[in-house]
């Protein structure tokens, strides 16, 4: 037993006292280095004033040197330069060495001693706190052996005891003198302690009948009193270092085993008063930090010794523990008060408040572990919310601790949240949403104040707590069976919370993750709705309420930031913490997300009649068109064309039945009529603008592939080329109406007619294709593009230029890259006169045709010259036809894909080889009349071609007769190349 005592005394002496010590040699040392700075300084000053005054002195010395110079350099004149010279210098230099050595003198003897006399140090004064220590202890061991002995009686033990401490005192008092001075603080010291103890022992153990509650308390802040009045009038910070460890050993010496918290942490907190008082009156500081570590080290042994075995947790009891732990918290937060109203705090003070603060909210998730106290919801939250506001209050007297509140909130919050997964009940939700609700407030409404009481800027983080609030209202959803209704109620009120916040403090980021997490929460409802679709109209009902608010609230939120810090051009995907854009952003966001959730609806539920999510979506296309026109948001129409196209195409491809198909077919046809003719209602606002009418003009086309995709399911036996000319018709009054309304000098009326005009040619040109089938579908392409590029010559807008370019491309691509094209069709019994002519030939003549609508100063597209492109895959499909017709022309009747072969028919093979000489003829005469030398090099280059086959293949494959004929007309066209080219050469000469 006594060695566990001796251990334990040794470790708090470790912890206590040598750390004190250290910290009070650290500020001895400090003020000596000032002392020693000071002095240095000013023997500068001295030595810089004694070279001010020698070089006033020497100057007349150095002026009367320089007049005699002359004198003795006139009579010999080799001798004047040397003279003068040695002369003034040994004057200049003398007083220097001896300036400068001076102060070198003067250095030892200002600085001789080292900066801690550690032989002073150790005799006397270490050895003294150690004797006074030991002295100390001895008298408690000895009052403790007796106590277990009783070899003394009680009451004289208490009066042997007052008069030690008595005696003590008063040796420290008269040897009070300065050279008495470690002696004297250590006895008086000593006295405190055993004064401390001997009360402490009369009434906790004795219970002496004088000793009552008034007494014993009277007394003890007595003995407190003359202790700090004693360090005060000895100036001696180590009378009150021992004082307090004292006063904190003093329990543990002499504990009975019994509990008593209200004695102790009673006796705790007159100490903690003591030792803050005087800590602020003699600028102590480091008496709080020990205060602080005291105290916490008392209330963890208590709570392991006691708490548990005295069943603290049940009943009302834990009221006691709850109430020690906030109570000093309150106690080192009213002392913050204090020194900041009287101009002291200080770093030391404030740091003891937030350990204080810190522990106790580390002992409301101790708590937490106790399923007795956890099923009492509002009294471990109520005791969480007084310690989180007795840390914010901290906040608000110092600014510099503004970042804790987020912390202090974000410990709260994992508390709410393991208490929510672990102890939630359907009986307690209504406490735990108040709850929720009352931090999310408190913690939201202290950056608020910090910026406009103290003028503090805090991240956007601080302001994320109702955000937190709806994580946990998540856990409710998924955890409770039978959710209440009052869960939507708080949703809404921290929505509404988060906006207004975001308001006021200018940041809209934290609006953003409530608004995600808001529809997660919705999402998490709706994942929860059976088959048989009971609650899906209160889901749709709440969706609809949630989005609207999204929508509109912090829309007019953004708008007001963003007339506050100036007009900037917003972007949709700059920086999301810029209020410029989230203007823009956050209003996007809003309007798709609730559409997400709708796609979600319809993937999950069976849901045979779109009616109910349809009429939800239409509702909110109603209010994004209206929002775009008030708060002249362009992107809006076409954000929600983009989502309702999603969420047809997720109904359609999930849901659709032909046999039911007039119920979606209206609705397909509602949307597309009001993104239609959204523009044309409002044309005298929107006149100016682009974004609205891209939408217009591409609504029909984005709905027609779901339309036409289910009349034909729907109608098998309809004509469906009804269907584009159907579309045709509003893009053409569209057009019309533009072309009519819009006056010339609107910068957007190019683009206008450029979308309404591309979008008619499209639903005109599926015609032919959706009539019939397979190679129609490129030709319309072919005709398109032609047609995109003659009406860029009447519409010179860029995007109809690079759109017909783009689809002749891919015309190109299906029939050159394209074998399955070859066997379309079987060989037709008549050769030449087939599909492929009119087929290849048409999109030739379109590539020819646009290449030529885009001659200069038409060529340029995204900066690459087009026309010699162009021009180019013409050529190619040209040849490719060419060699087509000739494969056609020598297959087979019926043949269900067309080959190409060159070698097994000596008329084919002949054919090819005099087809592509004619054909690089055609090319060298087209580069001459043309100057393209694109077009003559391409003919050299398949003429070369042709004469390699000739020599190297027909030479030997083919017939004489076939051969001679092979040659002789490959000859004549080379000759005749020949002769061009000369011609042509000549005539560039001249030029």
């Amino acid at each position: 037993m006594e060695l566990l005592i001796l251990l334990v005394l040794g470790l708090l002496v470790s912890l206590v006292v040598l750390p004190s010590v250290a910290l009070i040699r650290a500020n001895v040392a400090k003020h000596s280095i000032d002392d020693l700075s000071a002095r240095l300084s000013s023997v500068e000053n001295q030595v810089r004033g004694l070279r001010e005054r020698e070089a006033a002195a020497t100057a007349p010395q150095a002026t009367a040197a320089a007049s005699a110079t002359p004198k003795t350099a006139a009579v010999p004149p080799p001798l004047p330069v040397p003279v003068p010279v040695p002369s003034p210098l040994p004057k200049r230099v003398e007083p220097q060495p001896q300036i400068s050595a001076e102060p070198a003198r003067a250095k030892p003897a200002i600085t001789p001693r080292p900066s801690i006399d550690w032989e002073q140090f150790m005799g006397a004064k270490l050895f003294a706190w150690i004797g006074g220590l030991a002295l100390f202890l001895g008298v408690a061991f000895f009052v403790k052996y007796s106590f277990e002995h009783n070899l003394i009686p009680p009451e004289l033990r208490v009066a042997i005891g007052f008069a030690v401490g008595l005696t003590l005192l008063s040796g420290g008092v008269l040897l009070k003198r300065k050279e008495n001075a470690v002696t004297a603080q250590t006895l008086c010291a000593t006295g405190i302690l055993v004064l401390y103890a001997v009360t402490f022992a009369s009434r906790a153990y004795y219970h002496f009948a004088f000793f009552g509650l008034i007494q014993t308390f009277s007394l003890m802040a007595l003995i407190t009193a003359v202790a700090f009045l004693l360090a005060i009038r000895l100036n001696a910070m180590l009378v009150a270092v021992l004082g307090i460890a004292g006063g904190f050993l003093t329990p543990v010496l002499l504990s009975t085993g019994q509990d008593n918290p209200l004695g102790l942490f009673g006796y705790i907190a007159l100490l903690d008063i003591g030792l803050l008082a005087i800590a602020q009156r003699q600028r102590w500081n480091i008496l709080a930090i020990l205060g602080a570590i005291g105290t916490v080290l008392m209330q963890s042994a208590w709570i392991t010794t006691f708490f548990v075995p005295e069943k603290y947790f049940a009943g009302n009891k834990v009221l006691i523990a709850m109430a020690v732990f906030a109570g000093f918290e309150a106690l080192f937060l009213a002392a913050n008060a204090w020194a900041k109203r009287t101009g002291q705090i200080n770093r030391e003070l404030l740091a003891s408040a937030v350990a204080l603060a810190t522990v106790a909210i580390l002992f409301a998730f101790y708590l937490l572990s106790f399923h007795t106290i956890a099923q009492r919801p509002a009294l471990l939250f109520g005791y969480l919310f007084i310690v989180d506001l007795g840390l914010l209050i901290l906040i608000l007297l110092e600014r510099q601790l503004a970042l804790l509140g987020g912390l202090g909130g974000f410990a709260a919050f994992v508390l709410l949240a393991a208490w929510t997964r672990h102890e939630l009940t359907t009986a307690h939700l209504y406490t735990a949403l108040a709850f929720y609700f009352v931090f999310a407030l408190l913690h939201t409404a202290m950056p608020v104040a910090l910026q406009r009481l103290r003028a503090i800027a805090l991240p956007w983080w601080s302001h994320i707590f109702p955000a937190f609030a709806l994580l946990l209202v998540l856990m409710p959803i998924l955890q409770l069976t039978p959710l209440s209704i009052a869960v939507w109620p708080f949703v809404l009120i921290v929505d509404l919370l988060a906006i207004v916040v975001a308001a006021a403090t200018a940041t809209l980021l934290p609006v953003v993750v409530v608004l995600l997490l808001t529809l997660a929460t919705l999402g998490a409802f709706i994942v929860r709705i059976p088959d048989g679709l009971t609650g899906l109209p209160t889901a749709l009902f709440l969706l609809g309420g949630f989005a609207g608010l999204f929508l509109v609230a912090p829309t007019l939120a953004s708008r007001r930031l963003t007339h506050q810090t100036g007009t900037r051009t917003p972007s949709l995907f700059g920086d999301i913490s810029d209020p410029a854009n989230l203007s823009i952003q956050l209003p996007a966001l809003s309007a798709t997300l609730p559409f997400l959730l709708l796609i979600m609806v319809t993937l999950r539920l069976p849901l045979s009649n779109p009616s109910a999510v349809f009429a939800l979506a239409f509702l909110l296309v109603i209010l994004l068109l209206g929002m775009s026109i008030i708060f002249s948001l362009d992107l809006l129409p076409a954000i929600g064309l983009v989502s309702v196209l999603a969420l047809e195409h997720a109904w359609h491809l999930q849901h659709f039945n032909p046999a039911r198909a007039t119920l979606p077919l209206l609705w397909y046809l509602g949307f597309y009529t009001v993104f239609s003719i959204f523009p044309f209602l409002f044309h005298r606002k929107l006149a100016p603008k682009s974004a609205p009418w891209v939408t217009a003009a591409l609504a029909g086309p984005l709905h027609f592939y779901l339309i036409y995709q289910l009349i034909r399911a729907a109608y098998p036996g309809a004509f469906f080329g009804l269907v584009p000319a159907a579309f045709a018709l509003p893009s053409l009054l569209g057009l019309s109406i533009v072309l009519k309304r819009t006056p010339l000098t609107s910068p957007s009326r190019d683009a206008q007619v450029a979308l309404f005009g591309g979008a008619a040619l499209f639903f005109i040109t599926l015609i032919f294709p959706i009539t019939f089938d397979r190679q129609w579908i490129t030709l319309g392409w072919a005709l398109e593009g032609a047609a995109l590029c003659w009406l860029f010559r009447r519409v010179p807008h860029p995007g109809l230029r690079m759109a017909g370019v783009i689809l002749l491309c891919v015309v190109f691509v299906r029939l050159a890259l394209n074998p399955a094209v070859l066997s379309y069709h079987p060989r037709a019994a008549m050769p030449i006169w087939n599909w492929y002519l009119y087929t290849y030939g048409i999109a030739t003549v379109c590539l020819l045709g646009a290449a030529r609508l885009l001659a200069p100063p038409r060529h340029l597209v995204l900066g690459w010259n087009a026309p010699p492109l162009l021009y180019a895959l013409g050529a190619v499909l040209a040849f490719l036809l060419l060699n087509i017709e000739i494969a056609d022309y020598f297959s087979t009747p019926g043949a269900a894909a067309l080959t190409f072969q060159f070698s097994g028919n000596f008329a084919r093979d002949m054919s090819y080889s005099i087809a592509w000489a004619l054909f690089a003829l055609a090319l060298l005469i087209i580069g001459m009349r043309k100057q393209s030398a694109a077009a003559r090099y391409a003919g050299l280059a398949l003429l070369g071609v042709t004469v390699a086959k000739l020599f190297l293949h027909d030479l030997s494959q083919l017939e004489q007769l076939y051969r001679i004929g092979a040659f002789v007309v490959v000859a004549i066209i080379a000759i005749l190349a020949s002769f061009l080219y000369q011609r042509f050469l000549a005539a560039t000469v001249k030029q």
